[in-house]
């Protein structure tokens, strides 16, 4: 007896779990801040989700003994496992979505949204694109791809394999997420809203008060002053309240909320 049989076993097994684990982590790496930009090649992309795999398939295999011994039928895995993924990845994702919103709000508040509106693939303010590239440089320092892994492991315990939860359950959540999203993306621009707001109001009493003076040549750089000075002043806690507010819910993604 040469052990052949077995160690082909082995290692059809192995492959095998790494094939489950792939079909719900690829998805999240599609959508990961950073990792699943339209400027990373999608060969980088695919050596991510394949290292992330590597990371997550022996944390997870014994959990997944039993559907590597009796697999389901290709569909009834490929689907379920696909799906939750996208669910995780959509939710990370709607986090950076929100950051961009509220840099987009706090742009057009303060009359800087056109100011290199095409510095990225996708329209974006010169205030949201600073804000973006600082929330994805602090989230990789502070290790957001280790709790995402950690995400994938504990996701398996929510949702087992090859089964897909209730389609109005989903639906909830999804809603819930989105609606957070805007909510949370006004509230970090609220103060840029703010100050938008007062400075309209000035420039009308202003103008009612002088109607010979063109308030807006006066007022149009001081509120765009006023934007940039608030940026520099605000984007460290509004990095630091996005930061927390992502690791609550890579730390409880499907919880209540």
């Amino acid at each position: 007896m040469t052990g052949v049989p077995e160690i082909l076993q082995l290692s059809q097994d192995i492959l095998f779990l790494n094939f489950i684990v792939f079909l719900r982590v690829g998805p999240v790496i599609a959508l990961f801040p950073g990792f699943g930009e339209e400027t990373v090649p999608l060969r980088i992309k695919l050596a991510l989700a394949l290292a992330f795999t590597v990371i997550v398939a022996p944390a997870v295999g014994p959990d997944l003994a039993e559907t590597v011994q009796n697999p389901p039928h290709i569909l009834r895995l490929i689907l379920p496992e696909t799906a939750i993924g996208l669910l995780m990845g959509i939710g990370v994702r709607l986090f950076l979505l929100a950051l961009q919103t509220a840099g987009s709000i706090a742009a057009q508040s303060t009359s800087l949204s056109q100011i290199l509106g095409g510095a990225s693939i996708t329209p974006l303010p010169a205030m949201g694109h600073v804000l973006v590239t600082g929330a994805v440089a602090l989230a990789m320092i502070l290790d957001l791809h280790v709790r995402v892994a950690e995400m994938a492991v504990l996701s398996y315990g929510v949702f087992p394999v090859a089964r897909l939860p209730e389609a109005a359950i989903l639906s909830q959540w999804g809603i819930r997420q989105i609606a957070n999203a805007f909510a949370f993306a006004f509230t970090l621009s609220a103060p840029f809203v703010l100050v938008s707001v007062l400075y309209n109001l000035t420039l009308g009493i202003i103008n009612r008060a002088m109607p010979q003076l063109m308030v807006v040549f006066v007022g149009a750089p001081a509120i765009a002053a006023a934007g940039l000075f608030m940026l520099m002043l605000l984007a460290p806690m509004m990095l630091t309240v996005w930061i927390e507010a992502l690791q609550a819910f890579i730390t409880n993604p499907f919880g209540a909320q």
